[in-house]
């Protein structure tokens, strides 16, 4: 998973192995995926959040992403989740249709949350959508 999110996120820090493994261990955190495409989730009571997603450039636009996202959105779904949020960087266009097309809402914005490895910030932009029990669509 640190190698994979060390490739896919150039920008920004990219997390540890030792991150991935201290959020793992929590019985409220999930992974789906694989090392192409992943993504960690935390599910707490009826909320899931989308902690990180990543696809390693050699594996973008395949579809991978709209599988892990439909994966992990139903699994939370199965653990009781009824609404997702996450949070992407404002700049992040290709995250952000890839969340748009999963109907996710724009609710809040984090202003100069995000450090890029050049020094500057950029916003967090907070999305939120409602799961369905069951059968996400097809996107």
């Amino acid at each position: 998973m640190a190698a994979t999110h060390q490739a896919a996120f150039t920008q920004t820090r990219a997390w540890t192995a030792s991150e991935f493994e201290s959020l793992l261990s929590s019985q409220l955190v999930f992974a789906t995926g694989d090392a192409r495409c992943f993504a960690l989730v935390r599910v707490i009571a009826d909320e899931a959040e989308l902690l990180t997603i990543a696809t390693h450039p050699n594996h973008q636009r395949q579809g991978l992403a709209q599988q892990v996202m439909r994966q992990w959105q139903t699994q939370a779904a199965t653990l009781g989740a009824t609404q997702a949020f996450l949070e992407v960087a404002a700049g992040n266009t290709p995250a952000r249709t890839l969340y748009l097309r999963f109907m996710y809402e724009e609710v809040a914005t984090r202003t100069g949350y995000y450090t890029r490895t050049d020094g500057t910030s950029c916003d967090a932009i907070i999305m939120r959508r409602i799961l369905p029990a069951h059968n996400l669509p097809d996107v």
